[in-house]
């Protein structure tokens, strides 16, 4: 299946692709932090998960400030290390790279990183090729506003990033995708949580900025996915960004597609799509029902997407027969209105 989205041709069935990763400390009773550090206890715990799971992929490591750590970060854990936040050794004014940052290939070989590649070389040994290795990575744009300083900006502007910032992250997370993709990951998902306002320029800026790094795991025969996960920042760029003639999957939050009213989702252009569930669908204290929210099945039906995947990390006490039931059905619904 994902030979054929490489080429372009889209699945009889999409893809189904949680990404089930922090529930492995529960697993090991472990915190996060000692957790992200184990390529043992992660694999041993990954492999129970996807068995009981039974996905078409396991999520072989996801931390949103991995790459930010590499460059020289320092993760402060807090709540009994079950959360972080990224503070840098010389802080600088916003809008501003810090000082004393790793190069590219040095953050490319840093611990954390040497941990998600022996954690995808475990599971490729471990599954024998019986499911897809995922691996996850940061986009240009977030990572970039991690580096400066404004993560938290309300309103973000293309131009308020340093051009150095951006191509600092474009060289970090090719170099990253690259370890991945060399370890044996066969599908590579660049999550951009952070989306300036955007014109039709800095869009195909922002497209040659992603290039690189889709372009060499493109190379290892690996499916490159750009996730969008903030729905309020995809769903101000709509227009220009599903004008983008996209070369690789294109998944957008489903809340992002709700400004448009039935039969008029707009047609993306990229060569295969996918959609990223959100994660309150998966909340533990959701009443559970077995319905589906009903905008759910018309983009479903119009978009016909090849990739279902969530929005990020499933959240620790997460009913996983409940997630099952949840994408079996969206499968279903896609697979119903192709045949008709």
């Amino acid at each position: 299946m994902v030979k054929g989205l490489l080429q372009g041709v889209s699945p009889p069935r999409p893809l189904i692709l949680p990404i089930v990763f922090s529930l492995g400390a529960e697993v090991e009773n472990l915190p996060l932090g000692t957790f992200l550090g184990s390529p043992t206890k992660i694999s041993n715990s990954l492999r129970q998960m996807h068995n009981r799971l039974g996905s078409d992929g396991v999520a072989c490591y996801f931390d949103p400030y991995l790459e930010a750590e590499a460059l020289g970060g320092t993760l402060h854990w807090e709540k009994e290390g079950q959360w972080a936040r990224i503070c840098w050794p010389r802080q600088t004014a916003k809008g501003q790279l810090p000082e004393g940052l790793r190069s590219p290939e040095e953050a490319s070989k840093s611990s954390r990183v040497a941990v998600a590649v022996e954690v995808i070389r475990q599971l490729k040994w471990l599954l024998r090729d019986r499911t897809l290795l995922m691996a996850a990575a940061t986009g240009p744009f977030t990572l970039a506003a991690r580096i400066t300083h404004l993560e938290h900006e309300e309103e973000l502007h293309s131009e308020d990033l340093p051009e150095a910032a951006l191509e600092l992250a474009a060289s970090v997370i090719h170099k990253v995708a690259l370890a991945f993709v060399e370890a044996g990951a066969n599908l590579v998902l660049v999550r951009e949580e952070i989306l300036p306002t955007l014109s039709a320029e800095s869009c195909q800026a922002w497209a040659s900025l992603l290039a690189p790094a889709f372009n060499v795991v493109r190379f290892y025969e690996a499916l490159p996915v750009l996730v969008l996960a903030n729905e309020h920042s995809v769903a101000k760029n709509c227009d220009v960004i599903f004008r983008e003639p996209w070369g690789r999957v294109l998944c957008p939050a489903l809340d992002a597609l709700r400004a448009f009213p039935p039969g008029r989702i707009p047609e993306l252009k990229a060569a295969t799509v996918g959609l990223a569930l959100p994660l309150k669908a998966f909340q533990p204290d959701e009443p559970a029902r077995e319905e589906l929210d009903p905008f759910l099945p018309q983009v479903i039906s119009e978009l016909q997407p090849a990739i279902l995947t969530t929005a990020g990390d499933l959240p620790t006490g997460t009913d996983m027969k409940r997630v099952m039931r949840i994408f079996l059905r969206c499968a279903k619904t896609r697979v119903e209105k192709r045949i008709c």
